[in-house]
């Protein structure tokens, strides 16, 4: 559209652009913030709400980034730093959502431990997960153990999600600093900037970070059919990866020559900007039926937290036996007043939750994760010291055997020169521990022979 004939752009078309992409971003900042305070209003899950709120937040901050980056061509690094990160912490959002349908960490591992106890009445190839083992695909097989359902795997995954999160800061940071010393090289594979080496740990632990979530997602996705999970799963990696291949295709469009001229590659930031500005406007009214507010609205909560938006959709059906012996399941007709220890939170104090709850969980999550991390290391350095140790006193011993050997080849044997002698010491060892020492008969021809030599 700008680039047809770069030559040509003028300024009319840019405000045009600039006003077209202004009309999204405040339907989508319009329709987000909506959604926000109907949660906010309707606060009565604050488990499932404090993450989901974190996933519908993820439109206004790609549509404000990609305006502010479209209007200011200079700020566009710096805005694509603060997108990305909010990316990493959108999908530690969208786990932990997950996690809170489910009832939260400890009813999720014993539902994952449920799954590995195959019942009789199930053919096992129809089982996914017959005998709790979640298998990884070639080649990963090759390199990697099985899962077993259960700590084991929810521990993997949520520090395969974790991980990524923090390596993002990191390298956001990394990349400012190394970008205001100018040796950062955006788009440069060269071995003197620091573009390339940051760019292959962040695809590395994003892609470990990604299958770790569809692998989750694919043990609990029958449990959470009532919430639609495919719908909200669809939705968030649209977003994630949409923006991301449709990146590399503008790039790949610039590479090959499609469009050229100095115009051309300013602009080729600023397309980006203007698709995301224009997606981020049709995602927010997608939010607004994939993460509704209706369900929290009605009220119909567990009190031990069983997810309300299953009990919403899942009226009408019978209720799961494992549901009915660990929560108090409500249902549209159910009739009363509310228990005094339920009432929804006030508005503020549903924010200071948002801020704070979720803040301490991902505090605690970081910690968890880089404990896991380092002690692995710890235990790799110590044994790589270890080895290094016994390397070292092999060698000492070694040496030690050397020397020895070499101070023994200095001592000569206490050998007769003279033949007569040698007859003499045959017969001391021969002989007793006397005086004598020899025989009277041996002795007297040994003195012969020496008076014969005499002369």
């Amino acid at each position: 559209m700008w680039l047809q004939n770069p030559g040509l752009v003028c300024t009319g078309t840019v405000s045009w652009t600039v006003f077209s992409s202004c009309i999204f971003v405040l339907v989508a900042l319009v329709l987000s913030v909506y959604l926000i305070f109907e949660h906010l209003a309707a606060y009565n899950q604050p488990e499932e709400q404090k993450f989901l709120i974190g996933l519908i937040l993820m439109v206004p901050v790609y549509a404000l980034e990609s305006f502010l980056s479209l209007l200011d061509s200079g700020a566009a690094f710096n805005s694509e730093v603060i997108r990305e990160c909010y990316e990493a912490f959108a999908l530690y959002c969208f786990e932990r959502y997950l996690i809170a349908c489910l009832g939260g960490e400890d009813k999720t591992i014993q539902f994952m431990e449920r799954m590995s106890l195959t019942d009789s009445s199930i053919p096992l190839l129809k089982e996914a997960y017959a005998y709790g083992v979640v298998e990884h695909p070639f080649p990963l097989n090759l390199l990697l153990r099985d899962w077993y359902l259960g700590p084991d795997f929810y521990q993997s995954v949520k520090i395969g999600i974790v991980q990524y999160m923090i390596l993002k800061m990191i390298c956001a940071l990394l990349a400012m600093v190394l970008q205001s010393f100018g040796v950062y090289g955006e788009g440069k594979f060269e071995w003197k900037y620091g573009y390339p080496y940051l760019a292959l740990i962040l695809n590395f632990s994003q892609t470990w970070a990604l299958y770790c979530l569809v692998q989750f997602y694919s043990v609990i996705k029958d449990k959470l059919k009532p919430i639609k999970p495919l719908a909200k799963f669809l939705t968030f990696k649209s977003i994630v990866f949409l923006t991301w291949w449709q990146s590399v295709a503008i790039a790949f469009l610039f590479y090959v020559g499609a469009f050229r001229g100095s115009l051309a590659q300013e602009l080729k930031i600023r397309i980006q900007d203007y698709i995301i500005c224009i997606e981020m406007g049709v995602a927010a009214v997608v939010h607004l039926y994939v993460f509704p507010a209706e369900p929290y609205k009605r009220g119909e909560r567990c009190v031990r937290n069983v997810a309300v938006m299953a009990n919403y959709a899942s009226l009408g059906s019978p209720p799961d036996p494992e549901e009915v012996r660990d929560c108090e399941r409500s249902t549209r007709t159910s009739l009363g007043g509310h228990n005094e220890r339920e009432k929804p939170m006030k508005f503020t104090q549903s924010v200071r939750d948002v801020v704070v709850g979720s803040g301490e969980i991902i505090v605690d999550d970081m910690k968890f994760t880089v404990s896991h991390v380092v002690e692995p290391v710890e235990r790799g350095i110590a044994k790589i010291n270890k080895t290094f140790h016994q390397i070292s006193e092999n060698v000492k011993r070694h040496e030690q055997r050397t020397r020895s050997t070499n101070d023994d080849s200095y001592l000569i044997p206490l050998r007769s020169c003279k033949p007569e002698f040698s007859d003499v010491h045959d017969a001391v060892v021969e002989g007793s521990v006397s005086d004598s020492g020899l025989p009277s008969g041996k002795r007297q021809h040994l003195q012969s022979k020496a008076t014969r030599s005499r002369r």
